[in-house]
């Protein structure tokens, strides 16, 4: 595996948090950074092709004419835009 080198600038309170859990874990920081930034990374990747996959062909033309389809209705108490969004 390749491996590229950044230099990371944290909080104080972010890189003092993840320094204790690292060591919880007993691995080190850059160890511990490494692998969170993975998980984020395989997440999002994750999460970005489930919906794509989800939408299929939709478009935003299609968003629009299904939304068309919908009842003009107040909406249920609790559901209201706030007054400075009107």
């Amino acid at each position: 595996m390749s491996k590229a080198t950044y230099p990371l600038k944290l909080p104080q309170s972010v890189k003092e948090a993840a320094a204790r859990l690292a060591k919880a874990d007993g691995v080190s920081l850059n160890q511990w950074i490494a692998s969170a930034v993975a998980q984020k990374v395989g997440a999002m990747e994750t999460a970005t092709d489930f919906l794509r996959r989800r939408a299929g062909g939709a478009s935003g033309d299609d968003f629009a004419k299904m939304l068309d389809r919908v009842a003009a209705a107040s909406p249920q108490p609790g559901d209201e835009l706030p007054s400075d969004r009107h």
